[in-house]
């Protein structure tokens, strides 16, 4: 495949390295030099990936619309904006692939995570609580993936009705502590505390390797696909070469 990466920073490095390494070819990098000038260059691109800011996304998903490129996103901060766009890539008959975390052990996370609240959820002795932690240069708070894992315990929960990204003590409310610390690539612990003990699960990233190698999967799997598309669907194909 012909790439684009829209968001030409470390992860884009990153995205570069791996779909390089399986084969295919980046002809266009956008950073902040032609962010404003990619639209044209489209033309030579099969499929773009998107790692940029959560200011810039939708103006990137938008172009990739209008020159009919498949889109692959990574970028989290957006999300207020998602059902307006997911309505208009299935009117324009578009390709939008969208995961708060291409990781396929944060994916996995995310199965253990629901299955936990399930059984939590006849305990409410025990109080829930969501930890993340990220590299100082991440622009959104709380994190994607944190926002993921706060939605699946408030689906599960019957005492949570909605997240904060602070401590609280009002039991209806889930408590997302955000930290930023040097160059942490993420952790996310999801903890729930009673007077007498603790049980908590973690996902702890080592590099920037997962994310963009699952993000290349993505873009591979959605070859030949329109609609709206997210790492449930591609964890269902049991043929994956991950």
């Amino acid at each position: 495949m012909k790439i684009a990466i829209i968001g030409y920073g470390k992860m884009g490095k990153e995205v570069e390295r791996i779909a390089v390494s399986r084969g295919h070819s980046v002809v266009l990098k956008v950073s902040k030099r032609n962010s404003t000038t990619y639209l044209d260059e489209l033309k030579n691109v099969d499929i773009a990936i998107e790692f940029s800011t959560p200011l810039s996304a939708l103006t990137n998903i938008n172009n990739c619309f209008e020159a009919n490129i498949p889109i692959v996103v990574g970028t989290t901060g957006w999300l207020d904006k998602f059902d307006e766009l997911k309505q208009l890539c299935i009117q324009k008959n578009q390709t939008l692939f969208y995961a708060s975390n291409y990781s396929i052990g944060v994916n996995l996370f995310f199965k253990v995570n629901g299955y936990l609240a399930k059984l939590m959820n006849s305990y409410p002795e025990f109080n829930a609580e969501i930890e993340e932690i990220h590299h100082i240069h991440k622009l959104d708070s709380p994190s994607g993936t944190a926002i993921s894992l706060a939605n699946q315990l408030i689906d599960e929960l019957d005492a949570k009705q909605k997240w904060v990204n602070s401590p609280t003590q009002n039991k209806n409310e889930l408590s997302i502590i955000s930290k930023r610390i040097d160059e942490v690539s993420g952790t996310h612990t999801v903890t729930y505390n009673s007077s007498v003990d603790e049980i908590s699960i973690t996902h702890t990233a080592h590099n920037r390797k997962g994310f963009a190698l699952g993000a290349i999967i993505a873009a591979e799997w959605i070859a030949g696909k329109k609609g709206v598309f997210g790492m449930n669907d591609l964890l269902s194909n049991s043929n994956n070469n991950i």
